[in-house]
């Protein structure tokens, strides 16, 4: 078997896939260094990065890059008031507007809208 560290790509992944023969998908991707060991010293097949790297050898690109935050969902730009009254802004938000822990936003209420507009620290420092 390949080494953990180094699953093969591109044409040696091509190359080996089709030298592995009539295999079983886990036993493929394993020939083709996409598995883990467990705990318990168990050999586990990641399937999932062993077929995206297949396709991508064949030049099929399914997830251009950015398109979605990591989960297979694409973001809706929408979010809902929850029961306790909050509106939560997810992670994939906030990191594409670059935002960092403490930052701070000024709430303007609007008719049917809500406005939040980041304070500038350096104006910040400056009224102070």
């Amino acid at each position: 078997m390949v080494d953990k560290n180094t699953p093969l790509k591109g044409k040696a992944l091509l190359q080996k896939f089709n030298e592995l023969g009539p295999l079983s998908k886990g036993e493929l991707a394993k020939g083709c260094g996409y598995y883990t060991l467990t705990k318990d010293n168990q050999i586990r097949a990641n399937l999932a990065d062993f077929y995206k790297a297949l396709l991508e050898a064949k030049g099929l690109f399914l997830d251009p890059e950015g398109s979605k935050d990591g989960r297979g969902r694409e973001p809706t730009y929408r979010v809902g008031i929850h029961k306790n009254g909050q509106i939560v802004i997810g992670s994939t938000y906030t990191q594409k507007m670059g935002l960092k822990p403490g930052d701070e936003f000024v709430i303007k209420l609007g008719y049917k809208h809500i406005r939040l507009e980041q304070i500038d620290e350096s104006k910040k420092d400056a009224q102070d």
